[in-house]
């Protein structure tokens, strides 16, 4: 009797390039039909900016009167002033609703089965990332759009173009630093007041409303706040990248701060050493 040897296939050692971004394109098309169905969240996330800056900023657009400073070559408005601040408070938002809906999906089983694909799990959740900022782009261009009726634009369309490396950076700062906030709260209620004590202390303890400079004479303690905030310098970031320039140190903080809050954010989901396994949620 011959006996015939069956040579078994060595197994796959890994994933090609391909699969990755068939994984990717994946989650970026999740996120961005969620972000076309849910056009009361694209609605939300343009009025808080437009309220500041057709209501707030109109009744102060006189009175507080911005003098020169970096990038600006001449005295401006409040309204000029306040419209980076803005773009990065859009972003701020986003980056937190985005976060609360890894939240949501955590208790769904939608996230649970995202976090045991067999992908690595720091790709899952840069993927991730990934797809919240782009989110927010589309945004901060929706608003730019409108705030361009309203007379305010760079000084020159090239501005446009300029200002959305700045954008991809800080947006995924900020959803960097959701995503590691996120990992920490177990429960969907939680993550509200969560959201209280990040958003609002991060946006108004920051050069979005007012120059430091300014903050400084009324309040130096309160500078000095401003001044640790990494939310100063991704609004510096696209302040002076709308104008074509480039804010060497808000680069190098948003760049670290970025890094710092993604390895935070990985360490935690992690399902070995992070946070979730400890508090019994997605890693169980």
């Amino acid at each position: 009797m011959t006996s015939v040897t069956t040579t078994q296939p060595a197994p796959a050692r890994g994933f090609t390039p391909a699969q990755y971004l068939i994984c990717m394109g994946g989650i970026v098309w999740r996120e961005a039909l969620r972000f076309v169905h849910q056009r009361g969240r694209f609605i939300s996330a343009l009025v808080r900016p437009l309220v500041w800056l057709f209501i707030f900023a109109a009744g102060f657009r006189s009175v507080l009167g911005v003098s020169i400073i970096p990038p600006y070559q001449t005295y401006i408005l409040y309204d000029v002033y306040i419209t980076p601040g803005l773009m990065a408070m859009i972003q701020l938002f986003n980056g937190m609703q985005s976060s609360l809906s890894m939240v949501y999906d955590r208790e769904t089983g939608n996230m649970r089965t995202l976090l045991v694909s067999p992908l690595p799990r720091w790709y899952l959740l840069t993927s991730k990332l990934l797809a919240g900022a782009a989110v927010s782009i589309l945004q901060v261009y929706a608003y730019l759009l409108i705030a361009y009726f309203w007379g305010i634009e760079p000084d020159s369309l090239w501005g446009y173009l300029a200002v959305l490396p700045a954008l991809m950076l800080s947006g995924l700062m900020l959803g960097a630093l959701g995503m590691a906030l996120s990992s920490m709260v177990r429960q969907l209620e939680n993550f509200a007041g969560v959201m209280n004590f990040v958003i609002f202390p991060m946006f108004f303890a920051s050069s979005a409303l007012y120059p430091i400079w300014k903050v400084q004479e009324g309040s130096p303690w309160l500078a000095t706040v401003c001044q640790l905030n990494p939310f100063t310098y991704a609004v510096e970031l696209i302040r002076f990248a709308f104008y074509l320039q480039v804010d060497w140190l808000s680069l190098a903080v948003v760049a670290g701060c970025l890094v710092v809050f993604l390895a935070a954010a990985i360490l935690a989901y992690d399902p070995a050493r992070g946070v979730l396994i400890r508090r019994g949620g997605a890693a169980e």
